[in-house]
């Protein structure tokens, strides 16, 4: 079947080639050539290969290994994901509203979204799902139990489940919605004078939502700044980035122009909206996970000098994708397009192979980076890798032994443990754990496995094993011994030292299991010092 696929795209581009133009033939035939050798290769290997072939898996992966080597963005979108397609763009999906994740054999609720019908229906972080439609989840994938779940808005699944507080095991019939995950995950009033925003995406219709928040906020008459957040958000769609950009500037300005290989790809995006307030003093926050869409916003906010955009230097991603169906089906998601912010400069990054390990912009040296101008003040700004900020702030950093205790998720399942003796806690910036509550958690969590080594105290253990090798005298050994005996730290140790590192980060999770994304996103604003600085910083 899939040589014939592979025969009927051949021969329809061999018919497309023909009635090219001259100048293309060339090309064209290079294509079909090659075509031709795949095909060949194909039936070779399904007649001939000495082990059963999963041609159509081969075929796929080799689709997949071509577009990755064009670049990161340009991806196969198989049938089978169109739901996560469907999320990417709209941020909805049908289903209950519930991340679930594997403990061993349990299959337990790891998040509910508010207003979900998981959440209509009572279920809370920490209950176990025993059976899914009749079936036991036990030996099941996480992925074929959360496909279990999804479905057409409107219609039901039934669960076994056995409750996190009581112990029962009950029955429950959830009809399915339209999940939407909303762009605007908190926003309110912090202190008197000062509105916050936060923005976790760029999906259909979130401009709206940005909107609302905005008007909402500015209905308090001591509104003196509004904050937004852009920090860790990854874009989407292009449209709705110029929509937000629109509430702060005039109607029919340039926010952002795209240039392709093809003309209808050189577009030039204009506000088409009435500002909402053009005078606030903006502050736009962003940081190296800022991507795409939040830097179209951040760096027109810049060039226009409207903005102080404050944080660290934005992920680097200047390239625009469009969804192309391929058959079948099948669509692949393909860069078209550079994008240019307002002054003319792309903030794609150079070279998008050499990244730091976060996946953002790696050092690009000053003779790289093209000076540029602001459309008002004139300020210089650059271009070559991301959207520099106007006032830097590092975020706060961690210790290794905290960073280890966070990945290891121990402080998700302790809160988990914590709501099964807490039926409901203070609102989100009240909430505090007592000396007490906090020393149970060192308890609990000192019983636990995780890697509560210093960075020392790694280097330590390195330089032991190289000692080994090289049969050091005993001398040396024990001298080595000593410095462990020196740096070395218990878990309940480590967790009491590190209690001003921990305490908040432990306060947020368990937050989020009574308040939702909206409660963490609250919460943490009273240990940001980003925001502490947006706060007060000399806005433009």
């Amino acid at each position: 079947m899939i040589i014939k696929r592979i025969l009927t795209v051949f021969t329809a581009f061999a018919l497309y080639a023909f009635a090219s133009p001259v100048s293309a033939q060339s090309q064209n035939f290079k294509i079909g050539k090659n075509l031709d050798i795949q095909m060949n290769v194909l039936r070779e290997i399904a007649m001939l290969y000495v082990d059963s072939v999963d041609v159509d898996s081969l075929v796929t992966q080799n689709t997949i290994n071509m577009l990755a080597s064009l670049d990161p963005y340009t991806v196969l979108i198989p049938d089978e994901e169109r739901e996560s397609l469907e999320l990417l763009t709209t941020g909805s999906y049908g289903g209950i509203g519930a991340i679930i994740r594997k403990n061993g054999e349990n299959v337990l609720i790891a998040e509910v979204y508010e207003g979900s019908p998981a959440a209509k229906a009572g279920l809370i972080d920490g209950d176990q799902i025993i059976g899914i439609d009749g079936v036991k989840v036990a030996p099941l994938p996480i992925d074929e139990c959360s496909a279990k779940m999804r479905g057409p808005s409107g219609t039901e699944v039934s669960f076994t489940i056995k409750k996190l507080r009581s112990g029962d095991t009950i029955e429950l019939n959830i009809k399915r919605e339209k999940i939407h995950i909303p762009d605007v995950v908190f926003y309110g009033m912090v202190e008197d004078s000062v509105g916050y925003i936060r923005i976790t995406g760029f999906t259909m219709g979130g401009a709206q939502d940005v909107r609302k928040a905005l008007l909402h906020l500015k209905e308090n008459p001591a509104l003196k700044r509004v904050v937004l957040d852009l920090r860790g958000n990854g874009g989407g769609i292009l449209d709705e980035a110029v929509e937000i950009v629109s509430l702060f500037v005039p109607r029919n300005t340039l926010v952002v122009s795209s240039k392709g290989k093809v003309k209808q790809a050189d577009i030039n995006y204009y506000t088409a909206s009435e500002p909402v307030d053009l005078e606030i003093p903006l502050v736009v926050m962003v940081n190296s996970a800022s991507a795409s869409s939040s830097e179209i916003v951040a760096g027109a906010l810049q060039d226009l000098d409207r903005a102080t955009i404050l944080g660290t230097r934005t992920f680097g991603k200047g390239l625009v994708q469009s969804i192309r169906d391929v058959g079948y089906n099948n669509r692949i998601k393909i860069t078209t397009a550079k994008y240019y912010t307002p002054s003319g400069r792309c903030v794609q990054a150079i070279d998008y192979s050499q990244r730091n390990e976060d996946g953002s912009v790696g050092h690009i040296p000053d003779s790289l980076m093209k000076p540029f101008k602001t459309l008002v003040k004139g300020r210089t700004v650059y271009d070559g890798g991301g959207i520099m900020p106007d006032v830097e702030v590092l975020p706060q950093e961690y210790s290794r032994p905290v960073v280890s205790l966070v990945y290891s998720e121990l402080m998700h399942e302790y809160s988990i443990e914590y709501s099964r003796g807490h039926e409901t806690i203070e609102k989100p910036s009240s909430f505090s754990l007592t000396d007490q509550e906090y020393d149970q958690f060192v308890e609990w969590a000192a019983k636990k496995e995780f890697d509560h080594r210093t960075a020392s105290e790694v280097e330590l253990d390195k330089l032991k094993v190289v000692a080994g090798k090289e049969e050091t005298d005993l001398n040396v050994e024990k001298e080595l011994e000593n410095l462990v005996s020196l740096l070395g730290r218990s878990k309940s140790q480590m967790l009491v030292e590190r209690k001003g590192e921990i305490k908040p980060l432990l306060e947020e999770e368990i937050v989020n299991r009574y308040y939702y994304q909206r409660g963490r996103a609250e919460i943490m604003l009273r240990n940001d010092i980003q925001f502490e600085r947006a706060k007060e910083v000399e806005v433009l």
